[in-house]
This record gives structure tokens, C-alpha cells and sequence, in this order.
């Protein structure tokens, strides 16, 4: 069975470029909640993460919440193992698939097609799963003649397309998603929600950001508050967000 823990999971993030002793110490006034430090070594850093303890497991549907610069992002890259924590520990059964930058992989000089296989490496399919799975990426994305053309050549729409059928098209048992993004007419968006709910329902555990409350009550079963870094609340879906609401109004 899937799941994703986290132990006493802290991250800083150092900020090289603050120089001077007087400049240092306007960014650490600048600090809220202890988030903005000065390390051991005298090196500026943000705690983006602090001291986060949480356990996922199959059949959870997690809706982060919480203001802009809350740790949401950051807590799903710690997942994804973009980031390593300082502290604590990250430990996950189950293949993960991170929806957080769709078109991260691609290569404005290659064709669409070659970028199908790009990004489907970057995503971890193996050259039998993207065979098997092209013709149907292709058919999704609707970008016919132009997945012979080279991607500079391309709309950020049909770009944010061909990213979108691709990064969808691989099979995940934890799912992490950073907000949804637009992909389109509305005849295309329908089909992009149709697809992203089949995702859902094929992965064990779902964690995804996004501010449309309305939705997270819709598609997840918990919630997890995020301020500062810090978890806030975790628990019933509904429990969560109405405390969430009650408190930023």
C-alpha cells in the first residue's frame, strides 16, 4: 500500500546574494515567525518547512490550503524530493508523479514528438510505456501537423497541451498536483477535467495546492492548513477549510 511520511521535516532555504552586515540585518527584521535566520555559517535562510510531521495513505485526497507563501509548494517539492530536508525525514512507498511544472523537461528545438518522450523520461516511463502510450497523447493534445514542428514554433497554449496530455498520460499511485492550470477553450478544458478526475481515481493517495476551496471540498476528503511553514490543521475536509475561512475571513 502507498504511502508518504513525514518526520520533523524542516527545510531552510539560504539566500546567497544578501551581502553587508547592515543589509543582513534589515532582511532579518523582515522575518515573521522565526521564518527569515541567519545559520551557523552566517548564511541568510528561510525556513520554508518547520518541524513537519504528517502521514498519507491510500485512499487519502489531500487538499493543501492556506495564504501565498505558506509552504504549500514547498511541502509538495519536499514530497516530490526536489528538496532534501535539513532535518527530519521524508519516507514514501509507491511510485510518485509530481504535477508541479508541467513543461519542466521540454526543448523548444526539439519536435512535439520528440518532446512526448523527453518529458515522458523526465516523468520516469520507460521507452515501452511511451511507445505504448503515444498515440493516445497525441490523440488528447489535438495539435495534429504541429507535433512534427518544433516546439519554438508553438502558442503557450498548445505548448501548456502538449504538456498537460503527456504529464497526465503516466500512471501514479501518489499524485502531486500544484494548482490546475488553464489548457485551453473550454471544449478542451472539459476534457482536461474529465482526464485530471481519472487520474485522481487511479492513484492511491492525491495531494494537491490550489485556492479554489470549492473544489478542494469537492474532490478531497482531508485538508492540510499551511502558515508559515507550519502545519496549522490537518483532518476532515470540511472541518479544515471552514476553520481556514472563519480566520482569513
Amino acid at each position: 500500500m502507498a504511502y508518504i511520511e513525514l518526520k520533523g521535516a524542516t527545510l531552510d532555504l539560504p539566500i546567497y546574494d544578501v551581502q553587508g552586515r547592515s543589509l543582513k540585518k534589515q532582511v532579518l527584521r523582515m522575518g515573521r515567525r522565526n521564518t527569515i535566520a541567519e545559520d551557523s555559517e552566517g548564511v541568510i535562510v528561510v525556513r520554508a518547512l518547520n518541524n513537519v510531521d504528517l502521514r498519507f495513505e491510500a485512499g487519502d485526497r489531500i487538499g493543501l490550503i492556506g495564504r501565498n507563501g505558506a509552504g504549500k509548494s514547498t511541502l509538495l517539492r519536499t514530497m516530490a524530493g526536489i528538496y532534501t530536508p535539513t532535518l527530519g525525514s521524508v519516507e514514501s512507498e509507491g511510485k510518485i508523479v509530481p504535477l508541479l511544472d508541467i513543461s519542466l523537461g521540454m526543448d523548444d528545438n526539439s519536435t512535439g514528438m520528440q518532446n512526448i518522450r523527453l518529458r515522458g523520461l523526465l516523468l520516469g516511463m520507460t521507452d515501452a510505456e511511451i511507445k505504448e502510450k503515444t498515440q493516445s497523447i497525441v490523440e488528447f493534445c489535438e495539435l495534429g501537423d504541429y507535433l512534427d514542428l518544433p516546439l519554438r514554433t508553438y502558442s503557450s497554449g498548445m505548448r501548456v497541451r502538449l504538456a498537460f496530455a503527456v504529464s497526465t498520460a503516466v500512471d501514479a499511485e501518489i499524485l502531486l498536483l500544484d494548482e490546475v492550470m488553464g489548457v485551453g477553450d473550454a471544449s478542451f478544458m472539459h476534457k482536461a477535467q474529465e482526464r485530471l478526475h481519472d487520474l485522481h481515481s487511479r492513484a492511491e493517495i492525491v495531494v494537491l495546492a490550489m485556492h479554489a476551496n470549492s473544489e478542494i471540498r469537492r474532490v478531497c476528503n482531508k485538508a492540510l492548513w499551511m502558515d508559515g511553514g507550519c502545519v496549522r490543521a490537518f483532518g476532515p475536509v470540511e472541518e479544515v477549510v471552514a476553520a481556514y475561512e472563519a480566520q482569513v475571513g
